[in-house]
């Protein structure tokens, strides 16, 4: 009889909330994938290097083609130079990324921080790598880094630290100041980090991101995390990138080699064509889904739920206390998948303890306006 290595890890609510809508005929704005295409240009793209031959592996790291467009982007809009070649390695996803570096540097018997409301994905890897994660909550308002709490989190055994910022799922942005903060915190300490910044590019409201990268005192012990998929509306591509100091990267590709060894040749070729001709694509993005969200919470403004319009990624949290407190978050997005039509994430699923009393669910508005019409019109009613 198998014993379990993740004895508690089951379908993920993505999963099932997706599967649900389709059951129910619903708008799916619960997983966070667009419902549009991603650029025409790059899409071609593939078509043409599938033509062309691009059909075998790729170089473990990635294709150095790809690897410098990410080194120049990086310097166009962060100010730091890194080497294609030893820091940047591309991934079969940013999931995978983030998976090879805890598994690179987390030991047993380890512990790994973690800030509630958490992406899933983390502790199960935490998990698999013979480490313990412990959970610290934001703080409920503001999903800010309550210090407080994290200085008495850490302990001899803290190896990690995951950050997630632009925050799914809450939007939250971290600030330089709070950067020179953790620094501060970990300087004297062992202590590794993995920036989990996929919503990078999806920053709202005027205001830039704060990348890891940026800062030269924690990028020293950092991996810092990416997405294409994110960035160029095509999640299903699969495709990231971990950017780390040479001495970590080394080590997260010994561990990627035997994962996957390489991400998709022709998508990698692509994504370089696309990068090198329209470097104004990542400056267009915050205009681009600010629109989405700023239209969606402007549709909602005559529904009974309240929110605070976020300022990153592309979710929108959304307090239904005036609707439904009765229920619980997870029953709340069951039911207003199928007695209207919209399906959501619970928030409490994002936590080891959910704070007593919260009522909040998780909606994508990455979205055509149409979709995000159909939508609020049902909202509104409930």
């Amino acid at each position: 009889m198998i014993t379990s290595k993740l004895p508690n890890v089951g379908t993920t609510i993505f999963t099932q909330m997706s599967q649900l809508a389709v059951e129910a005929g619903a708008l799916n704005l619960s997983q966070g994938f667009p419902d549009f295409d991603g650029p025409q240009a790059l899409r071609d793209a593939v078509g043409r290097h599938i033509a062309s031959g691009h059909n075998q592996y790729a170089p473990m790291t990635g294709l150095p083609t790809l690897r410098q467009q990410v080194a120049a982007k990086i310097t166009r809009c962060y100010g730091v130079e890194v080497n294609a070649d030893t820091e940047v390695t591309i991934t079969p996803g940013a999931t995978q990324a983030i998976f090879c570096a805890i598994q690179a540097v987390v030991q047993r018997g380890d512990e790994v921080i973690v800030f509630d409301p958490s992406y899933d994905s983390y502790e199960p890897a935490v998990a698999l790598a013979g480490g313990r994660c412990v959970h610290v909550q934001l703080n409920r308002d503001d999903f800010a880094i309550d210090w407080q709490k994290l200085g008495d989190a850490l302990s001899p055994r803290t190896r990690m630290i995951i950050l997630n910022a632009p925050h799914n799922p809450s939007g939250a942005l971290i600030s330089r100041a709070e950067l020179d903060q953790l620094a501060a915190l970990i300087r004297d300490r062992d202590i590794y980090l993995v920036s989990d910044e996929v919503y990078e590019h999806l920053v709202f409201d005027g205001v830039r991101h704060v990348s890891v990268l940026a800062h030269p005192e924690l990028y020293q012990r950092a991996f810092v995390v990416s997405s294409f998929g994110k960035t160029y509306h095509v999640t299903g591509w699969k495709t990231g990138y971990v950017v780390a100091p040479p001495t970590l990267s080394s080590e997260l590709r010994k561990v990627h080699q035997y994962v996957s060894f390489c991400g998709v040749t022709p998508l990698q070729y692509a994504l370089a064509d696309f990068m090198a001709e329209h470097p104004e694509h990542v400056d267009e993005l915050p205009a681009f889904y600010q629109a989405k969200r700023d239209l969606f919470c402007d549709l909602l403004r005559p529904s009974r739920f309240s929110f605070t319009r976020v300022a990153g990624t592309y979710f929108q949290l959304m307090d239904y206390s005036q609707i439904r407190p009765d229920l619980n978050d997870l029953d709340m997005a069951i039911w207003m998948t199928r007695e209207y039509g919209v399906a959501a994430i619970p928030v409490s699923v994002f936590y080891q303890d959910p704070p007593q009393g919260q009522r909040l669910v998780r909606l994508c508005f990455a979205k055509r306006e149409e979709t995000l019409r159909q939508a609020a019109e049902k909202l509104c009613v409930i």
